[in-house]
């Protein structure tokens, strides 16, 4: 069991490094401004008793880090005293509404924490129209109408005192507000107005009943504090005792960070995810070290993203058709849990009505019954691996998303886990790796001379609906830059061996040969071609991984033994019909 120091300094590092990711912005990270300090201030706490509201107030402060900008704030931010205080509400509502939106482990930690406060409100006797029920109600009428959270009986009554003003005066509003979410300045300015139409103890003065709330209150956190004080001892031992390693780390966001191991920088590096034994001795790597793996979600801003995904979501309304057509057609293959074998003469089961001539034609004769054979269905999981090149730019990566999204909604439905994954480079012209060489001397034939990008889209065990948003991403032409499919295939094929599931399928969706004009310039003309199709070679002997292709406009069968063309989206859904569902034929 470990000591106290060691599970503390655990928590520690656990929290900072979950509020180091949440807490990031690209804008931060190229800043010229002194780094500041993200870590999370535990000073307030004591980290095992509080351990579940600080997992709570940690996310809330990386999401203000992350979402709130502090001069817009006080741009709006009122002059009075109570006024302020609603302002401030106001404002976190809005930050944590994005957090719950685009984190479930955050919306998890902040409804948990609600629980927790509202407990805390029984003992607040709230009777009369006064600062602090304005204050709490207020707070209450957002996490109700704003967050969508589901209010306890106690917070109702205390929202019932207000419950009328806030109506007339926010309600009307609402729509705009939600809509106004991701832009600080209009929400702000917003709700500045209807504080100020609140027009509610714009006087510092404090009535009679506010200092006999004040003094209740108080009193009673005084009382707190000292039951608190007096058991806290008994409880240490007993909360060391039941608190597991897992529980340290569970805190962790859900699938979204589970693989973030530079928090100052949301990449991963890829060298060591690239030791894949399925190099060959005629290829070779100048550098891995600016190469990445970077999480779609922060390769651009939530606002540009949900606006890649509404864009793309207008595009696939032609195609609402194909993804209910496709899914009954795949289901009866990936789902089929049975062959449709027989097994006959057996003394019970199905009556074979085949033989019920013998038993009429002579009466001794016993009936026969039948039962069909079982054949469990392999668990699977398919990789949709997708070349994100600037030669993909236009319809071959609009036709790259909408395969990407219909079939990982489609197979989803059929209990087929999917992972979807891009590859591309950082810059054009060998970026920082073509530096580094050069400053080195220019050596022949270095081999790869670019800084590899890979893209996790949506990892295996993430629903669709949550990585959603990401695949719009894909219409962003200034993600689309090179491709080198040998080490990126090589990537994927490493990502697939670490699963558990039985039957693992690797779909690669390409426009044709991989192409770096920085490594083809100081190698030779075939170098990345030759070294793609020894990996697929390598990969299709070696049985453990299905390998396949989609061609957009190309035909891509020479470097694989299956493959498809797409040419036109028109023709998209034909074609992943009649020809793709027949790809999961084989191995059942």
């Amino acid at each position: 069991m470990k000591s106290e120091e060691a599970i503390i300094a655990k928590i520690k590092q656990a929290i900072n490094s979950t509020f180091n990711v949440i807490s990031y912005t690209e804008d931060k990270k190229n800043s010229n401004s002194p780094k500041e300090d993200r870590s999370f201030n535990f000073e307030n706490y004591h980290l095992i008793k509080n351990f579940n509201e600080i997992r709570a107030k940690s996310d809330t402060e990386a999401l203000k880090k992350r979402y709130s900008d502090d001069d817009l704030f006080k741009k709006k931010e009122p002059d009075n005293n109570i006024s302020k205080k609603l302002y401030a509400i106001s404002e976190r509502i809005r930050y944590e509404m994005i957090g719950c939106e685009n984190f479930l482990g955050i919306k998890k930690n902040i409804f948990e924490n609600y629980l927790r406060e509202s407990k805390k409100n029984k003992n607040l006797e709230f009777k009369n129209k006064n600062q602090e029920s304005l204050i709490k109600a207020f707070e209450i009428y957002l996490i109700k109408n704003f967050l969508n959270f589901e209010i306890k009986d106690t917070d109702q009554k205390i929202l019932n005192i207000w419950n009328k003003e806030f109506e007339n005066k926010i309600q009307s509003h609402k729509n705009f507000l939600l809509d106004k979410i991701f832009n600080q300045e209009e929400y702000n300015s917003k709700f500045f107005k209807i504080i100020n139409e609140l027009n509610i103890f714009n006087s510092e003065d404090t009535t009679k009943s506010d200092k006999d709330d004040n003094e209740q209150n108080n009193s009673t956190n005084k009382d707190d504090e000292n039951e608190n004080k007096e058991t806290i001892q008994d409880e240490k031992s007993d909360q060391f005792q039941s608190l597991s390693e897992d529980d340290v780390t569970e805190f962790r966001m859900d699938e979204q960070l589970s693989e973030t191991k530079d928090n100052d920088n949301f990449t991963e590096n890829v060298s060591s995810k690239l030791n894949l034994n399925l190099e060959h001795n005629n290829y070779k790597v100048y550098t891995h070290e600016f190469d990445e793996v970077a999480k779609a979600e922060n390769l651009e801003s939530i606002e540009e993203i949900l606006k890649l995904r509404t864009n793309l979501d207008q595009q696939l309304n032609s195609f609402k058709h194909v993804i209910t057509k496709l899914a009954n057609k795949l289901q009866r293959q990936l789902l089929a849990k049975q062959n449709r074998s027989w097994e006959f003469d057996l003394e019970e089961g199905l009556l074979d009505s085949s033989k019920l001539t013998r038993v009429y034609i002579d009466p001794l004769n016993s009936l026969s019954f039948k039962k069909e054979k079982d054949y469990e269905f392999k668990d699977t999981v398919v990789t949709l691996l997708i070349d994100n090149s600037g030669s993909m730019r236009g319809r071959p990566i609009t036709i790259a998303a909408l395969c990407a999204d219909i079939l990982s909604r489609t197979l989803e439905r059929c209990s087929v886990k999917v992972e979807i994954l891009g590859f591309t480079t950082k810059n054009w012209k060998g970026g920082q790796s073509r530096e580094k060489w050069s400053k080195h001397g220019k050596q022949n034939r270095p081999g790869r001379l670019n800084d590899l990008r890979h893209i996790i889209y949506k990892s295996a065990d993430t629903h669709w609906r949550q990585s959603k948003n990401n695949l719009g991403l894909m219409l962003k032409e200034g993600i689309l830059k090179e491709n080198i499919d040998g080490e990126a295939i090589s990537w994927s094929y490493n990502r697939l061996k670490k699963r558990d599931e039985e039957r693992k399928i690797l779909m690669v969706i390409s426009d044709g040969a991989p192409v770096d004009d920085s490594t083809l310039s100081v190698n030779s003309g075939d170098f990345l071609e030759k070294h793609l199709k020894n990996i697929v070679k390598t990969i299709e002997n070696k049985n453990d991984v299905e390998i396949l292709a989609i061609g957009i406009g190309h035909d891509v069968s020479r470097y694989y033994k299956k493959a498809i063309k797409i040419t036109d989206v028109h023709e998209l859904g034909d074609v992943m019909i009649e020809q793709l569902s027949g790809l999961f034929d084989n191995k059942y």
